[in-house]
C-alpha cells in the first residue's frame, strides 16, 4: 500500500511557497504534509497515478530532504 496526496503534495508546497512569498522551510513543509489529504491505494494504482500525472511526488517520509533537491532542480 501507497499513500498518494491529492492533490500532489509537490503541487501543495510550490502553491503554499507561492503564497508565502519565500522559500519554505522544513517546519513549513512538515506542516503542509501533515495538514494535506492522502489517501492509501496498492502499488500498481499509485505507479499508473504517477504515470498519468507525468512526474513523481514527494514522498512522505522524506518530504523536507526530497522538497529541497526539486528547489535546486528548478
Amino acid at each position: 500500500m501507497t499513500i498518494v496526496f491529492i492533490p500532489p503534495l509537490i503541487t501543495l508546497l510550490l502553491s503554499k511557497e507561492q503564497e508565502q512569498g519565500s522559500p519554505l522551510n522544513e517546519e513549513d513543509v512538515i506542516r503542509v504534509r501533515d495538514n494535506a489529504t492522502a489517501i492509501v491505494v496498492d502499488s500498481d494504482a499509485a505507479q499508473a497515478l504517477a504515470e498519468s500525472r507525468g512526474y513523481r511526488d514527494i514522498d512522505p517520509e522524506n518530504c523536507w530532504a526530497e522538497w529541497v533537491e526539486f528547489r535546486g532542480e528548478i
